[in-house]
């Protein structure tokens, strides 16, 4: 009996180990957050065969001076590329640089942020010499390479004014199916809706001689998102207070990028079982599938500090008629899913 546990133990041992081996091999997940550190207002975007997510630098205003981003092959392994973009390169840029879109042309990368939140004269609450005030708004720096580095564009803002009420922040780039570049943003409850020209450096007037629609959606506060499937246009925005667990994310649908729109409702929202203040999405579209995903911040449990927000990413499913199902957020994130190549 001695001799047979001797043979029988190890090969238990053995057997154990590739069970729980195997097991984990395919259990693997991104977990959530997907990064250390505090991150917030992610875009997801695939440029080849890689998952990109730029995020905003969680922090003080005053210390919101770069942009960090991450890539992954497979949506669990992450890699940090720190520093793509910084104050050195945008001169004009001193605070508050915020959520970058990134979006491929003709072999560049442009990156859109919005930096120095920029107010206006009249808004309520400053002081009669708008000494808070200053210049701002939003830009755009190009590189070679997803991970930088970047450049300034321009030199300037692309769009340094408010425009039908709106902040120049929170700025998204939707390329259509005809090549048309639309940009979507919008701060202050006030979402605009233009058309970039050629080469990124101005906007092409709408019929009535305007550069920019006002589109904004019922409830709409920030954090404007298109994407298409199935021919439908899906715009998505964030709801409540950034600051707090009433941020939320709602969608509306239609039949083309300038719409009308018709709103849905809301997809996601705070669970006091796993966070808080969930909002400023983005949606990842794993070519040649049909597998969608939430990219999201969200404010961990217990939270002590207004700039405490993690980036994570979850499922995203569709009902048959095309509608969106709740979101449900959770700390495993999503399984592996690489890119193939033949897709």
């Amino acid at each position: 009996m001695k001799y047979l546990f001797l043979i029988a133990g190890p090969l238990w041992l053995l057997l154990t180990s590739c069970s729980k081996s195997e097991e984990k091999k395919e259990t693997q997940t991104s977990g959530n957050p997907i990064a250390e550190g505090w991150y917030a207002d992610p875009e997801g975007v695939v440029f080849g065969d890689e998952y990109w997510i730029y995020p905003t630098y969680s922090a003080e205003y005053e210390k919101q001076l770069h942009f960090d981003a991450f890539s992954s092959k497979d949506l669990v392994t992450w890699q940090k590329h720190p520093n793509i973009l910084d104050t050195a390169a945008i001169k004009w840029a001193r605070q508050a640089m915020w959520a970058p879109a990134a979006i491929e042309k003709d072999g560049k990368y442009y990156l859109f942020f919005a930096a120095n939140d920029v107010q206006r004269p009249s808004r309520p609450g400053w002081d009669e010499n708008n000494t808070i005030n200053h210049f701002g708004g939003i830009g755009v720096a190009v590189a070679d390479a997803p991970g930088g580095p970047f450049k300034d564009y321009l030199g300037k803002p692309l769009i340094d004014d408010f425009y039908n009420d709106a902040q120049p922040i929170d700025q998204f780039v939707f390329e259509d199916t005809d090549g048309t570049h639309y940009i979507f943003y919008g701060g202050w409850g006030h979402c605009n809706l233009g058309v970039l020209n050629d080469d990124f450096t101005g906007f092409k007037p709408w019929d009535d001689g305007k550069l920019f629609h006002e589109i904004t959606p019922e409830g709409y506060v920030e954090g404007p998102f298109m994407f298409l499937r199935n021919g439908t246009y899906y715009l998505m925005w964030s709801e409540g207070g950034w600051t707090n667990d009433t941020y939320k994310v709602a969608y509306a649908t239609a039949e083309k990028a300038t719409g009308p729109y018709n709103r849905i409702g809301t997809i996601l929202e705070s669970d006091k079982a796993v966070a808080t203040g969930a909002g400023h999405n983005s949606v990842i579209h794993t070519p040649g599938t049909d597998d969608w995903y939430m990219v999201y911040h969200r404010r961990p449990i217990p939270n002590e500090g207004r700039d405490h927000r993690v980036t994570c990413i979850d499922r995203l499913e569709f009902n048959e008629d095309g509608t969106i199902k709740p979101v449900k957020m959770t700390f495993e994130g999503v399984a592996a899913n690489a890119i193939k190549a033949n897709r």
